[in-house]
């Protein structure tokens, strides 16, 4: 039994796109994050096309990211579905069949590998959340010193424990914001934030 026999081909060519995607998302060629409508205990959405996908494990992890994950898991179903019935009946089944059955043990093992994985993933700056939302919260200076007109990269957790990385300078021209520093994100023009350090204030923990 060969990977490129017709009775394999949904496999092969799952195989095929899970290279690409890999090769994507290395490269950051594609940068896709699946918007979901989340309740304000990021729960999931009340919309049931939205529970729907949030069960599956979108919106946990970047779309290629599961899509990977997805192909991977439907390729390794397949081919084993097809090994096993060649084993025990003297020959694959028809991969239209396999297919379907390969895609039912594909979707649920994927939901449970999503779930994890996306707890572990940095996530970077998505549309799920408006970036407005971020003003007013506590961020921490992950590399590099920010300057006025030399912004560094800081990490900032959403209303949902979210991680998101963007681009800080000091607020204060005379300011510099060094790695480790912990910073309040007090305005914003475009995607450019402008933060205090922490040390500079006296605030009441969040």
């Amino acid at each position: 039994m060969t990977l490129f026999e017709p009775y394999n081909m949904p496999f092969a060519v799952a195989l095929i796109l899970v290279a690409a995607l890999f090769v994507i998302q290395l490269f950051g060629f594609l940068d896709i994050d699946l918007d979901l409508d989340a309740d304000a205990d990021g729960g999931i959405s009340a919309s049931p096309v939205g529970g729907l996908l949030t069960l599956l494990g979108l919106g946990r992890v970047p779309l290629t990211v599961w899509l990977v994950v997805f192909f991977a898991l439907f390729a390794g179903v397949g081919l084993g579905i097809q090994q096993l019935a060649d084993s025990f009946t003297g020959a694959p089944l028809d991969r239209w069949l396999a297919a379907v059955l390969a895609a039912g043990g594909a979707f649920p093992a994927t939901a449970a590998i999503a779930r994890p994985l996306g707890r572990v993933l940095p996530h970077d700056e998505t549309t799920a959340v408006d970036t407005g939302t971020l003003l007013g919260r506590r961020a921490t200076i992950t590399d590099g010193v920010a300057r006025s007109g030399s912004p560094a990269r800081a990490r900032v957790k959403d209303m949902h424990g979210q991680d998101h990385y963007v681009m800080v300078e000091p607020h204060e021209e005379a300011s510099e914001l060094h790695a480790g520093d912990e910073v309040l994100l007090v305005r914003r023009d475009g995607n450019q934030f402008y933060a205090t350090a922490l040390a500079e204030r006296r605030l009441s923990p969040n």
